[in-house]
């Protein structure tokens, strides 16, 4: 596959886009795919620089309209890598335009609300880009494989033990996300997706270096025993929740320079198809303007003159 020229690159973040859950397997995907998209690490390094540069112009343009608005969404099993993509993809955007918001453990407050109620309060604002590091996706993995921890939602015990419980959530969360869509909020989601062996040579760097230790957690190997539990409940939330209104990318994730590339080609690709262009000024603040140049052009110090810094 050629990588040259932007059309062969929005092509890379296309290839692992899912649409369409129907039928979709997540066994069917790789976890490692830079040889098979004929790139290596020095080209990919490169590639990453010149699209965070594009990034940055395309995020000027967004924050500028302030009517569209993008929610990049992170999913990945412990080691996933989600910290490290939004610390690259995103080193070279106005800080101004971007929110960052990490979903960790629920508390009392965020039990005592609705599942989607912290989501809809972190949405980002028109113009903007928002990252869920998690997110409401939460609520149908980690609750899935771990179905006690519902006990501690304010649920009606009716309502909790319904039949269709597992499908009504789904249908929520597909409701929310068009939703959004609809209020002009263009939703990407993410699976960094890594393999078994992969987690297990990162779990062991981060006990190995010390640098790396305030990394690992001991839940993190509780968790890795329930693998082909979240295996299964991130297949099925990806086959529920694929549509085209947020698709789902399914982003190989055992090399992590490759894995940035196509996530930021993924956000790349969906803001130049909105074609923004920066808003045209109004006469009445180009009268403004021109009023102004004049102005400041008449205060240029005189020949001879020493400005005052």
């Amino acid at each position: 596959m050629s990588m040259s020229g932007k059309n062969g690159s929005n092509k890379l973040a296309r290839r692992f886009s899912v649409h369409n859950g129907h039928d979709f397997s997540l066994a069917a995907c790789p976890t490692r795919a830079a040889e098979a998209c004929g790139l290596d690490k020095k080209t990919g390094k490169r590639l990453l620089k010149e699209r965070i540069r594009d990034l940055s112009r395309l995020q000027a343009l967004l924050y500028a309209n302030g009517t569209w608005s993008v929610l990049v969404v992170l999913q990945a099993l412990d080691a996933g890598g989600k910290d490290g993509v939004i610390k690259h993809v995103m080193s070279g955007i106005n800080p101004q335009g971007v929110s960052v918001t990490s979903f960790k453990q629920p508390g009392p407050v965020e039990l005592s609300h609705g599942y989607l109620w912290r989501e809809h309060l972190a949405a980002p604002a028109a113009g903007r880009i928002g990252i869920f590091n998690r997110s409401h996706y939460e609520e149908v993995l980690v609750t899935r494989v771990h179905p006690e921890l519902l006990e501690h939602e304010c649920l009606p015990p009716t309502l909790r033990h319904k039949p269709t419980f597992w499908e009504d959530r789904y249908h929520d969360i597909n409701h929310f996300e068009r939703y959004l869509a609809r209020q002009g909020t263009v939703v990407l989601k993410f699976f960094l997706h890594l393999s078994r062996e992969e987690q297990r040579k990162r779990f062991l760097r981060r006990i190995e270096h010390r640098t790396k230790n305030w990394k690992f957690s001991p839940a993190d190997i509780h968790e890795r025993q329930y693998w082909d539990d979240y295996q299964h409940a991130y297949e099925e939330a990806i086959r529920r929740t694929a549509h085209p209104d947020a698709p789902w990318f399914i982003v190989p994730a055992d090399q992590k320079w490759f894995e940035r590339l196509v996530v930021i080609e993924a956000i790349i690709d969906a803001l130049e198809k909105l074609h923004l262009k920066m808003p045209a000024s109004d006469p009445a603040m180009e009268q403004e303007m021109e009023k102004a140049r004049r102005q400041l052009e008449a205060e240029a110090p005189k020949a001879g003159s020493r400005a005052v810094h």
